[in-house]
């Protein structure tokens, strides 16, 4: 209990405060500094993998012959500043299926072209826009999303088999079915429409030289931002 000493000094300090009829304010005291800290450094953006598997020799039982690599293609010109052939790993493991099942029957697989960026389907298109032969970059190519491949047979001797037509012809002799071009070559689309269907890919209807995963829209549209090296 305070002694009636303390009460008054207590009474003393309040009455104090009050100076004409109102509080005093207390004194505002300087603000306080914070530390300056040094500015943190900037974010690396991590790359993230890149999606596509290089398909080679020796990790690939197939022969490459790029076709867009150089000037032997429907353009006249080489479209891919570096040669090389990538695919998506779902459409790189059913590549290697059908190369086991062509090598199990004396054959082998020959790649005209595997992933294609989108900026290499724009020059396609650009060249020539016919969307029975070639896809339009707005739609997107199974190539430009890594699941699609061209590529014909090549038999023990090392000779490509005979299709009934080049590879590119865009003409009608080159659909699934054509019964114009020689019985061999009839039974060389099917010997491949068979192996490369075994292994799990699907085909398009107006080019014997062309499979592709089922559901490609599943798979997204790459370029050459999405490869290491650029191809275009």
């Amino acid at each position: 209990r305070r002694t009636a000493a303390e009460q008054a000094e207590q009474a003393a300090s309040m009455a104090s405060r009050f100076i004409g009829g109102g509080p005093v304010r207390p004194r505002r005291l300087p603000a306080r500094r914070g530390m300056v800290y040094p500015p943190a450094p900037p974010r690396k953006e991590r790359r993230p993998p890149m999606p596509l598997i290089e398909i080679a020799p020796p990790d690939f039982d197939v022969e490459l012959d790029l076709a867009y690599a150089g000037a032997a293609n429907f353009t006249g010109r080489a479209i891919y500043r570096r040669a090389a052939c990538y695919l998506h790993a779902d459409a790189a493991a059913a590549l290697a299926r059908a190369a086991a099942l062509a090598k199990a029957v004396g054959l082998r697989l020959r790649v005209f072209d595997g992933f294609r960026p989108t900026e290499a389907q724009r020059a396609l298109w650009a060249h020539t826009p016919d969307p029975d032969f070639v896809a339009d970059p707005e739609r997107g190519s199974p190539h430009s999303r890594g699941v699609a491949v061209d590529l014909t047979l090549v038999g023990p001797d090392g000779a490509a088999l005979d299709m009934g037509t080049p590879f590119d012809d865009f003409t009608p002799l080159s659909h699934h079915g054509d019964t114009a071009i020689p019985a061999p070559a009839q039974r060389n689309r099917l010997t491949l429409l068979g192996l490369m269907t075994a292994a799990g890919w699907d085909f398009y209807g107006n080019e014997w030289w062309h499979y592709q995963l089922f559901d490609t829209r599943s798979y997204p549209l790459l370029g050459n931002a999405d490869l290491d090296s650029p191809m275009v």
